[in-house]
């Protein structure tokens, strides 16, 4: 998901304007992912949470390097050839969980279309090391598509994480726009594997608003999702990250976002749905609500 907010403040809405970023929270934990030379997805893609996750000792880990391989039009991760590192990420991933008592830990990563298993070893690696821990917690993974490669999802399956989030991120009619090296249908496939072959697992995924979409068409793709068998989608909405990346096309207002979670609940989808909502946003409380019944 995009996460950042570059459009000029005079024209954002006030509902988007009345979030701010407070850096001064942000150094503590900043401070603890340096020293093992691990980054976020939520500095990376300039979440507008990031101060309030952070300063509650929360944060999405971003493994396989800081590189995508693909350029996808909202995101304003960096993207090209990315480079062999030396980084021993699962090692510092647990460490900094364990600094951290994190209690649900989520683990995401760029795309990496040069590997051969499109890094899910990395994630397989990362879920041993904090399944040996003492400390009690769950484990999100939001991987990529893996081009639709189905043996690399079984493989982070096997080591039977608690949440399996793969984001569709937008409708079908958008995705050669936004998603440009994405299918569609690779997401929907994704998910649908998640729910046939691991029923213990919790399938989630998430969707922005903004890029161009109708109603009619995002109710379309929360169809295809319960189809699919995912249980939790987060909706939230876009905000252009740099001018690199596709404009907004609009703003979704609150009220609407509310008529989304009711269109999922008809659905038997649990939905999150407002416009700072994002996929690893309060992803604890998301995951203890359904478990919880």
């Amino acid at each position: 998901m995009s996460f950042g907010g570059r459009a000029p403040s005079s024209i954002l809405p006030h509902w988007i304007k009345k979030r701010r970023i407070k850096l001064g929270e942000l150094h503590e934990i900043k401070r603890q992912m340096r020293q093992g030379g691990l980054h976020t997805v939520c500095e990376e893609a300039k979440c507008p949470n990031r101060s309030e996750c952070f300063s509650r000792g929360t944060a999405t880990f971003l493994i396989n390097g800081r590189v995508c391989t693909r350029n996808c039009g909202y995101c304003s991760i960096a993207h090209g050839r990315p480079v062999a590192s030396e980084l021993d990420e699962p090692k510092q991933l647990i460490e900094a969980a364990i600094a951290m008592k994190l209690r649900h830990v989520v683990i995401t990563s760029v795309d990496r279309d040069d590997l051969p298993d499109g890094g899910a070893e990395t994630f397989v690696e990362c879920i041993r090391g904090l399944r040996e821990l003492d400390q009690p917690l769950t484990i999100e993974v939001l991987t990529p598509d893996f081009h639709g490669d189905m043996e690399q999802v079984d493989r982070i399956l096997a080591e039977a994480p608690d949440v399996y989030n793969h984001n569709l991120e937008t409708v079908r009619r958008l995705y050669r726009k936004v998603r440009r090296s994405g299918r569609y249908d690779w997401a929907i496939e994704v998910l649908q594997h998640v729910a046939a072959q691991a029923p213990d697992v919790l399938p989630k995924s998430g969707l922005m608003v903004g890029l161009g979409e109708k109603r009619q068409e995002i109710e379309e793709a929360l169809q295809d999702l319960a189809q699919a068998g995912c249980r939790v989608v987060t909706i939230g909405q876009y905000l252009q990250p740099t001018p690199e990346q596709v404009p907004v096309e609009r703003f979704w207002t609150p009220e609407e976002f509310e008529e989304l979670e009711l269109i999922g609940r008809n659905l038997n989808l649990d939905v999150l749905a407002g416009p700072f909502v994002r996929s690893s946003y309060r992803a604890e409380e998301a995951f203890l609500k359904i478990s919880n019944g």
